[in-house]
Formats: structure tokens, C-alpha cells, sequence
């Protein structure tokens, strides 16, 4: 988005969503559809108990991607970023801080200014009950570009707001030392939003101490406007965006520029059993002067709608809005409006994202019925459609030919009763619908917080807007919407401790095209695409990436954006089909050596989520159910090894895309069995001597067992005839899926759960839990089994409740080394999701280990018969 001097600046800030708490309600009259629309909208979510959206394909965790931090020691709430394109400086706005980065790079850092609050007014602000080491500090809310040189800043000032302007040459404040009341909020913790439009201040924050007053306002030497101070027109908002969208210069309606904000407020035209929350959109025109005798100082042109977004059932009603971007592209016919949405009740952990036409909102304010309030039994007030005359020129209208023909040169030559009916009816009766007249996106366990857009051109000219959505785990959604259906091409986890995204932003810049994300520890900067992740072109393709192409004479997934010249030879598929890829794909083969009778692990780790996993073994499919195998995440098992399973072994991957299945291979391994010397066996000796002394292979005998280790350290299984020989000569600790991340992370109060971990490593390996911090005093069960390399595998498990989010943490200790897991559950007034499958996964684990422990004393039972045979044989011949 572009605001400022020339549209050379981008803008976003942070906006905090207010409470929704529940109030004793007036008398409940409402409609019978508002009745059936409010239901569906509390406890729609709730009805609807199947999975929704779709899944992302690619899941890149922190570690695996290259992204740049910047982060500084004692400085938090990096939550207003402000991109100055031709400078290549992101400005970033943190508690008593403001930085200047270099938006290439920001880990480079041109410049600080701290900003911190007097002593006095820290007492001050303390002394109302504020707490003088977090919320009496000065937290940067606005950052916007007055000129190219100067930028409009203003903070919280414990709880005293100020602005300034700040000198972007020598990065010092000029002292201005403005009241910032109206323009910035007072409490840290309350919603805003601000854009600078022609060198005014447009913002929608909170004008008293308390929060209780909020005001959409213009701060402006000539002509300062706000919100008049009543119920329909602002009822407890929580305010999420602002932006200015121009008016088409070569329209013969000669229309004015509009300001758009957007927000949750409670509503007045439904009334429930408690706080009923819309999502709206209002708007304000730029020419707006005020009423000469009516709405003096006041908009004249300020008017609301409701947001619906829905699915075309009405089961599910998304209400409360978290973010918005408005996409303008000259490619575009007209600005599409993206939105961010949650249901109020979000006992299903829904988020979706709904579009909408500039268009089809102008509708709704120039053609729209309006409602108006009307008396019932007295004293109650209800909300319903105006179906009277509208006065002339046209209420909430900007000053366009049509009015200056009619000598309505501006809003203060505007009548009374057009003045007066704009006062009293502010809210339309009509709404906004989306495209579609349906969400783009719906995904469930997921709260989206933010949302930027980027409109790109595909190699076959088609364009997509591709949506990046940011979660309040930490993590971004990459979307795009084609022929098919939603598809979302890579989930990237930004910040390592899953801290909520607080703002994000985009650079469109051609050859530099980079998102930025603020959170309460940092900012993360991320490029557009991970193409060079993908090492095949069967994946490149399948990616679905507009972003990503496979150049075939190098070989490589490329950012077609970052190249100079398009070459014919570059292949591209945004639908999926994979089918111009080349046949021949270049296979490395791992080589393996292993003694009968021992246990190989073949690794395979395919990165799809959206794949099935097939593995053949001399070219035909093998049946991994045997109790000979055990298929793993990224690994197959192969146990009790013998002459038959040397050979070929393949881990494909297999991808359905419209009705098409893509094979590719992941990974290759040659398994062959080392071969055994023939031993004598010395009759003279006694049997238990020749069974110690016996060099033919013994299976491995295996150690398992139960126990309450609780904060005592478990006993380690021992194998005292390891009898495998690998290219490995470290035995290492490596812990295996599914980690802790992985398994439950909401629960409800006081409801109870399991959390496992399993490792490999050597005989001295154990694991100790820890949650938050301190070593868990509940009993932690283990389970153990002695693999034929000498190695062992643990299986630990906790089963406990919490009332209040915790943070589990299972480590396994040994002297080669340790490894750890960790994962934060969250207490939510809800059943935990998901519980049964991984008791179930947990199950499923215990037995195959139990059944594997069972074969194995089965094969010792043999042997020893074998032996005790052949040495009687033996001495009946001598």
C-alpha cells in the first residue's frame, strides 16, 4: 500500500483486538433471521465439526529456512513498521525506541532514537493504577512519512500521548511535543489505526484516559474534523486499518478521494443474549469541511456498512475482523479489499479470509437504504431500515460534479436537513457481500492476525494475487486461489517461540521483493519464495508457486522474479500438472552393510504434506503392514535381516493433482549383508560354553520394561551382543517424530492429556521431563528396547491437566550428546483436539514395540534349540 508525498511510502501498524466479553443483554427483540443470524454466528462454528481448508504443502520450520532477525537486547513490541521503498529503510516503532533499517538486509541497523518517558510522569501514570514497568513507558503507535524528510511520530507516553516530527537526515526530534490525544492511543493495549493522506493525519483510536470515547478524526491546521461522540456512530470499535483510495482522475463524475477504516464494533441493529460484534467498514471523504451550522467541525461524509463474510449456509458467520489490506494494481480494473476474519465464539479455532470489490462497497453507500433508531415501548430503542424520503443532495456524499452542479461547492454549503440526516443515520441498512458471496480461505485450528497481498504474473501471462497470511503461532500461510480451488503453497515458520505476528509487511519492489513481520521480540524479514528449496522439477511444479519456475539447463527451481529475461525453456505450471517435467532425473543411491539377523533403518524425508509415501523393494511395492517392517515418519524399519532382503530399496513419494498421480523418487538405498565365516565348534567344551563362544549371528535379545521413573533416573537397557557393522562409528541421540510440537497444544481447563517423546541412541540414554522450567514430580512412564546396532530405542510418555498455559519440555540425556523437544499448551474452554488420535498414535507405538520385543525372544527360543541340537548331534557321532 502506498501513501505520502508522490505514493512513495508503505505503512502498517499494529492493531490489538479488544475483549468480547459477554453482558446482560436489554430485552431481546430482534427479527427472526437476525435471531437465526445471530445463533449461527455464536455457535455456528461449534455445529460444524469437519476439518476445513486446505492443507499447506510444504512446512518449513524455522531452522530450514533462511530468514534475516532483527532484535535488539531490552527493547519489545516491535509493532509499527513503516517502508520506505526508494530508500530501502524499513522504519520500525518499539517501546521508548524508534530504528531505521536497511530493508535489503535488516540485521543492518543506520540508526536509534530512544524515546523514553520522564520519571515524572512514570510516578504520574503509576499513581492511577497503571503499572509503572510496562504500560507507564512510551510505546511508538504512528509512524507516518510527512515528507521525504521528515516523519509524523507519536506515542503513548504513559498514558499521555505525544507526537513529533522526526528529522530523517540527522534522526532527531524536533520537539514539537504535540497533544497526540485523538491521534494516538492512551493505553498501550487499545486498538488504533492511521494513515497520512496529502499531509494530514487520518486516524481511529481513543480520546480519553479510559478508553471510552473513541473517535475517527483528521488532525489538520485548516480544517480539523472527528466523529460525533454517540452510539450510532461508534459503539465500543476496535479499530484494525485505515486507507486512502483515490479517485479515478479521468471520471467524468469528478469524484472526491475516500478514506476507509475498518473495525469490530458492538452492534445496534441486533440485539442477543450479550455483546453482539459486526465487522465494518466506514469511509470519510478528503474534502470534507464540516457543516456550517449542523456537524460543525464534525464528518459530513462519514457513513458505515457491515462486512459479511460467510459461507453461502450461514453455518458459519466470521465476525470479528483482525486485519485488512486493500490490493491496487494497475492490472486491476478497481481495489480489492482483503479481510481477515475469526467467529466471536471461536470454540473451533476458525479463521477466514473474505475479498471484496471496491465497487460493490460504493454501492452500498451511494445506491444503500440507511436505517434509522425507532422508539419501542417507551424507552427502548430499535434499529430498523429508513424506507422514507432522502433528502437531496444525497446524505454521507462527497462533493462531486453532480453536487456542484446543484451549487453545493462544498460540505459547508451543504442544507441542514441533509446535515441532519446524516447525524441520525450513519449506519446503512444494506451490506457488503463478498466475492463470491463466500470466503476465499477458511482454515480450522488456526487464528489469522494479518494479511498482505501481492499480485503476481505467471510465465503463461495469467495473473494470481497471492495471499501471506500470518498466524498468532507465529507463522505464515502463502496462499493463492486458482481453477481448482484454494491452495496453500508453504506454511513458514517465522519466530523460533510461536509468539503471535503482530504486523506485516510487503515490499513490492522490483528485484527486492521481501515481507516483514513484527512481533513483541522482533522483526523477522522472509523473501516472497523458497524456490531453490526445491531440488527437483517434479516439485518445483507441484509447488503451484507463481513465483517459482524450473530452468531446465541449470537444473534448478528459480524466482522467475529475480531474473533479467524469461527463457522458453523454463517450465511452470501454477494448475499442478508436472507432466512437461523430464523423465530422467538424476538418483544418488546410499550404500548400507548389515549382519543377518540385525535391524536397518532406511531414512526417507519427503517434505510434502500433500503426498503419500510408497516404498519398493526390487521394483515392486512393498507391504509395509508385515511385522517384518515398520514404517516411520522419515524412516522404514526393516528387522531380523537375512539373505532375501539384500537389494533395491526405493522411497517414492506420490502426489494427486486433478486427477493426475506425480511419482518421483526420494531416496535410494542398497542394502547387502555382510557374509558369515562357517565356525567349528570344539565338542570338548560344554554347551553354555559353545553358546558364548559361538560366533553364528544371535538375534538380538532385546530389553523392555515399564516404569514410574518419576524424578528418578530410568534403568538402561543393556545388549550384550551387538552384532550389526555400519559406516557409522558414532552412535548419536536423535529424537523421532512426532515431536512434542506436533501433539496436543490446546486443552481444556483441567482436562487431562498425554505427551510422549522417542529417541534413539546408546545404552546410557534417558529422558527427564521438565514443565516450565522444573522437573516434573508426576509419574513418567517408559518404555525400552535394545536394537541389534547396540543402540536403544526410549519411549516416555506424561499424562497430566493443567489449568493455565504451560510450557512441557523432554529431553533425553547421554553422553554423546543431548536432544530436546519442546511445546506450549494453551488452555482454552474447550475439548482438546485431536487428543484421541495421538492416544491412539501412542497405542500404536507401544504395541509395535511390544511386538517387535516378542518376535525377538521368539528367535532366541529357536537359536538356542538349533545350537543345543547340533552340539548333541555332534557327541552321539563322536
Amino acid at each position: 500500500m502506498l501513501f505520502g508525498t508522490g505514493d512513495f511510502f508503505c505503512k502498517r501498524n499494529i492493531r490489538l483486538q479488544l475483549s468480547s466479553n459477554f453482558h446482560t443483554a436489554r430485552t431481546p427483540i430482534m427479527a427472526l433471521s437476525g435471531l437465526y443470524a445471530a445463533l449461527g454466528l455464536l455457535f455456528g462454528a461449534a455445529a460444524a465439526a469437519a476439518a476445513f481448508g486446505p492443507v499447506p504443502r510444504i512446512t518449513w520450520e524455522h531452522r530450514e529456512v533462511q530468514l534475516v532477525h532483527f532484535q535488539e537486547p531490552e527493547v519489545f513490541n516491535y509493532s509499527t513498521l513503516l517502508l520506505s521503498d526508494g530508500k530501502d529503510v524499513l522504519y520500525v516503532g518499539a517501546r521508548e525506541v524508534i530504528f531505521a533499517l536497511n530493508s535489503v538486509n535488516i540485521a543492518e541497523k543506520h540508526h536509534e532514537l530512544y524515546w523514553k518517558v520522564t520519571e515524572d510522569k512514570k510516578t504520574k501514570c503509576a499513581d492511577k493504577g497503571k503499572s509503572k514497568q510496562t504500560e507507564c513507558l512510551n510505546y511508538v503507535r504512528v509512524l507516518q512519512p510527512l515528507n521525504d524528510d521528515v516523519l509524523y511520530v507519536c506515542g503513548t507516553n504513559a498514558f499521555q500521548p505525544i507526537c513529533d516530527h522526526l528529522n530523517l537526515m540527522s534522526f532527531e526530534l524536533r520537539g514539537k511535543n504535540e497533544d497526540g490525544k485523538g491521534r494516538c492511543p492512551f493505553d498501550p493495549a487499545q486498538s488504533y489505526t492511521s494513515v497520512m493522506v496529502d499531509g494530514e493525519l487520518y486516524s481511529g483510536t481513543s480520546y480519553n484516559f479510559l478508553g471510552s470515547e473513541p473517535i475517527i478524526s483528521r488532525n489538520s491546521h485548516q480544517s480539523p474534523l472527528r466523529t460525533e461522540y454517540a452510539i450510532p456512530w461508534l459503539n465500543e470499535p476496535s479499530f484494525v486499518f485505515a486507507d486512502v483510495i483515490r479517485a479515478d482522475r479521468n471520471s467524468t463524475e469528478e469524484d472526491d478521494d475516500k478514506v476507509y477504516f475498518f473495525f469490530t464494533e458492538m452492534s445496534v441493529e441486533y440485539e442477543f443474549v450479550g455483546k453482539l460484534m459486526i465487522p465494518r467498514i466506514s469511509r470519510v471523504c478528503k474534502r470534507d469541511q464540516g457543516g456550517l451550522r449542523t456537524l460543525q467541525k464534525k464528518w459530513t461524509s462519514f457513513l458505515k456498512a457491515r462486512l459479511i463474510c460467510t459461507t453461502p449456509d450461514k453455518n458459519l458467520i466470521f465476525n470479528i475482523i483482525n486485519d485488512v489490506f486493500i490490493l491496487k494494481s494497475p492490472s486491476l480494473k478497481e481495489p480489492v479489499i482483503y479481510g481477515v476474519f475469526t467467529p466471536q465464539l471461536n470454540n473451533m479455532g476458525l479463521s477466514a479470509v473474505c475479498a471484496y470489490n471496491l465497487s460493490t462497497v460504493e454501492d452500498v453507500f451511494s445506491k444503500g437504504k440507511y436505517m434509522q433508531s425507532a422508539t419501542v415501548e417507551q424507552s427502548h430503542t430499535k434499529w430498523v431500515r429508513y424506507n422514507g424520503e432522502i433528502p437531496k443532495p444525497r446524505p454521507g456524499a462527497c462533493i462531486n460534479k453532480e453536487a456542484r452542479a446543484a451549487n453545493y461547492m462544498s460540505s459547508l454549503n451543504l442544507p441542514d436537513k441533509t446535515l441532519q440526516f446524516v447525524k441520525d443515520h450513519p449506519l446503512m441498512d444494506d451490506s457488503v457481500t463478498p466475492i463470491g458471496d463466500r470466503p476465499r480461505l477458511i482454515k480450522r485450528d488456526v487464528r489469522y492476525t494479518q494479511i498482505v497481498v501481492d499480485r503476481v504474473t505467471a510465465l503463461n501471462g495469467s495473473m494470481y494475487d497471492v495471499m501471506f497470511v500470518s498466524t498468532d503461532k507465529g507463522a505464515l500461510h502463502k496462499a493463492i486461489s486458482y481453477e481448482n480451488g484454494m491452495h496453500i503453497i508453504e506454511e513458514i515458520q517465522l519466530f523460533p517461540n510461536f509468539e503471535p505476528v503482530q504486523t506485516l509487511l510487503l515490499s513490492s519492489k522490483k528485484g527486492k521483493r521481501y515481507l516483514y513481520a513484527g512481533s513483541n521480540s522482533g522483526v523477522v524479514q522472509s523473501p516472497v519464495a523458497f524456490c531453490d528449496k526445491y531440488s527437483t522439477c517434479v516439485d518445483c511444479v507441484l509447488a503451484r508457486d507463481p513465483y517459482c519456475a524450473w530452468k531446465s539447463h541449470e537444473a534448478s527451481c528459480i524466482n522467475i522474479l529475480k531474473e533479467d529475461e524469461i527463457e522458453r525453456d523454463w517450465i511452470q505450471n501454477v494448475g499442478g500438472d508436472a507432466s512437461s517435467c523430464p523423465d530422467k532425473v538424476r538418483e544418488n543411491s546410499l550404500q548400507h552393510t548389515f549382519k543377518h539377523g540385525s535391524t536397518a533403518e532406511l531414512s526417507c524425508c519427503q517434505k510434502s504434506n500433500l503426498a503419500q509415501v510408497v516404498w519398493k523393494f526390487k521394483d515392486d511395492v512393498l507391504k509395509v503392514e508385515s511385522p517384518k517392517y515398520r514404517l516411520l515418519e522419515k524412516a522404514l524399519l526393516i528387522f531380523n535381516l537375512s539373505e532375501g532382503d539384500s537389494g533395491i530399496y526405493q522411497c517414492l513419494s506420490e502426489e494427486k493433482v486433478k486427477n493426475k498421480k506425480f511419482s518421483q523418487v526420494v531416496a535410494k538405498h542398497v542394502l547387502e549383508l555382510k557374509k558369515i565365516q562357517p565356525t567349528t565348534v570344539d565338542p570338548i567344551q560344554p554347551a553354555a560354553q559353545t553358546e558364548a563362544s559361538s560366533s553364528i549371528p544371535f538375534p538380538p535379545t532385546g530389553t523392555s520394561f515399564l516404569s514410574c521413573v518419576g524424578s528418578d533416573s530410568p534403568p538402561s537397557p543393556t545388549n550384550t551382543m551387538p552384532d550389526v557393522w555400519s559406516s557409522t562409528e558414532l552412535v548419536m541421540v536423535m529424537l523421532l517424530p512426532p515431536f512434542l510440537s506436533d501433539q496436543a497444544q490446546h486443552v481444556s481447563v483441567h482436562g487431562t492429556f498425554h505427551l510422549f517423546c522417542q529417541a534413539t541412541g546408546p545404552s546410557d540414554a534417558r529422558f527427564v521431563w521438565k514443565k516450565n522450567g522444573q522437573k516434573m514430580e508426576v509419574c513418567v512412564s517408559e518404555q525400552s528396547h535394545a536394537l541389534a546396532d547396540g543402540r536403544v530405542h526410549i519411549l516416555s510418555w506424561v499424562k497430566d491437566a493443567v489449568a493455565e498455559n504451560s510450557e512441557y519440555c523432554c529431553s533425553v540425556l547421554s553422553k554423546a550428546g543431548n536432544k530436546t523437544s519442546k511445546v506450549l499448551i494453551t488452555v482454552e474452554g474447550k475439548d482438546s483436539i485431536g487428543q484421541a488420535e495421538w492416544v491412539k498414535e501412542y497405542d500404536s507405538w507401544r504395541s509395535a514395540v511390544s511386538e517387535h520385543h516378542a518376535m525377538m525372544q521368539n528367535w532366541k527360543t529357536t537359536w538356542v534349540s538349533f545350537l543345543t541340537c547340533i552340539l548333541s548331534c555332534t557327541m552321539l557321532l563322536e
